[in-house]
């Protein structure tokens, strides 16, 4: 695997080609590479001569070069003066233990599919015009994806604009520094920390509940940096409504601006998100085994990831080659507490007692509404949970496949039009789960 050190030998001979001999040595001979982190080079120089000619006259084929060469996009590099590097790397270095920023995680590498899209194109449009929607508001299930889409708006940011001030916390460790600010009377430190700053990411911010002076000092935060134009981006595992004893101030200003949920990630964007993960592995997976292990976990992203990667050292520890035979071996435990356990009679019986219909009554061809529903919910989750084909579902109710596609349409157009009905959908869905 390229080390950092040989990407940029690359680059140098990339350029080289592009330049000729000459002027290759005369203005990049003297060039020394620093580090790579953040998706930004440093280059060191001891003549300023050098570093602005390279401005004025190579950059943009320096640049593209760089991101062939190194692989990313949007690359920014930094020409320094010897003299100037040791402030430069401090201030970095500052930055990075500052924000408390995650900079594996940026867009480039987060899998879309219809369970994230919106939540996604929010957070592109937000890291390129911060202020658009403020506050965006990220909500969703564990390890579905929202922290990833908050640290990649900020590295973003701070990849166009690497002086805007960005910080990142846990709303954890806002009311943690809040009590210690309290309790060390360093008030005005903690308010200049949370308010001097141009984009403020809150993650988990349903722990605010029960914390009446968390929720006080939260409110005055959020006035100040909405009020100077400042970017507000905070995360929760539910919507606002549904944040108990939040304060009214508060959830108004939550819901003011865009609200944009993540959900449970299909069977195609499972399959999509392991080959990604593989491919940034430099493993090469069979399709076969990629589809089986997205069949086998459908709960979160971080246990999806959390099987591929068990099933990779299972394949290096045994010396055998990835195969459906081998991660079946590997995730046995797991798939014993899933697919064994939950049938399409399982889930038959619990569409049953959710609406308070007769399983024969779901099979019947009766059609007045309470039963047409329970009837597509039950085609709906047996498709979701058990990625179960359509004919084997219409078999299972005496139903065809057209009629399931239809019923299945139906229900995914009730979701996006009552956000009620959603809800308890995911309540049922969980409920399955967990038996």
């Amino acid at each position: 695997m390229n080390t950092y050190e040989d990407c940029w030998e690359a680059c140098l001979k990339s350029m080289q080609q592009e330049l000729g001999d000459f002027a290759f040595k005369t203005w990049f001979g003297d060039l020394q590479f620093i580090s790579y982190e953040n998706n930004t080079i440093i280059l060191k120089s001891s003549d300023i001569f050098y570093i602005e000619h390279i401005k004025l006259k190579y950059m943009p084929i320096l640049t593209a070069v760089c991101e062939q060469c190194f692989n990313q996009k949007n690359i920014n590099i930094k020409l320094v003066l010897e003299e100037d590097l040791k402030e430069v790397l401090n201030q970095s270095k500052k930055q990075n233990s500052e924000n408390n920023l995650n900079h594996n995680y940026i867009f480039e590498n987060f899998v879309i599919g219809e369970s994230n899209r919106l939540a996604h194109a929010a957070s592109v449009a937000v890291a390129e015009s911060p202020g658009i929607y403020n506050p965006l508001f990220l909500y969703g299930d564990v390890g579905l994806g929202k922290t990833h889409l908050m640290h990649a708006i900020a590295n973003y940011i701070l990849l166009k604009a690497p002086d805007t001030k960005v910080l990142y916390a846990s709303c954890e460790k806002f009311t943690n520094e809040l009590i210690a600010s309290i309790r060390e009377q360093k008030n005005k430190e903690f308010r200049e920390k949370y308010r001097k700053i141009d984009v403020l990411l809150i993650d988990d911010i349903q722990f605010i509940v029960d914390k009446t002076q968390t929720q006080e000092e939260f409110f005055h935060t959020f006035n100040d940096l909405k009020d100077s134009g400042k970017q507000i981006i905070i995360s929760s595992d539910r919507p606002p409504n549904e944040i108990e004893t939040l304060t009214e101030r508060l959830r108004s200003r939550f819901a003011g601006g865009l609200i944009a949920d993540i959900k449970t990630p299909n069977f195609e964007t499972r399959t999509a998100i392991l080959e990604k993960k593989a491919e940034s592995l430099n493993i090469s997976i069979p399709k076969d085994v990629s589809q089986f292990i997205a069949k086998s976990v459908k709960s979160n992203i971080r246990e999806l990831e959390g099987a591929l990667t068990r099933v990779i050292a299972y394949s290096n520890l045994t010396g055998v080659s990835l195969s459906v035979e081998l991660a079946e071996n590997a995730l046995k435990d797991i798939i014993q507490d899933t697919d064994v356990s939950i049938s399409t009679d399982t889930i038959l019986e619990a569409v049953s007692n959710h609406f308070n219909v007769k399983i024969e009554e779901i099979k019947s061809k009766k059609r007045n509404q309470p039963i047409t529903t329970a009837r597509q919910v039950y085609m709906y989750l047996t498709r979701e949970i058990l990625n179960e084909s359509l004919l084997n579902i219409g078999k299972s109710i005496a139903r065809d496949h057209s009629t399931v596609i239809h019923g299945i349409e139906k229900i995914e157009e009730k979701i996006k039009k009552d956000k009620n009905f959603e809800n308890s959908l995911i309540i049922l869905k969980d409920k399955i789960l967990k038996r």
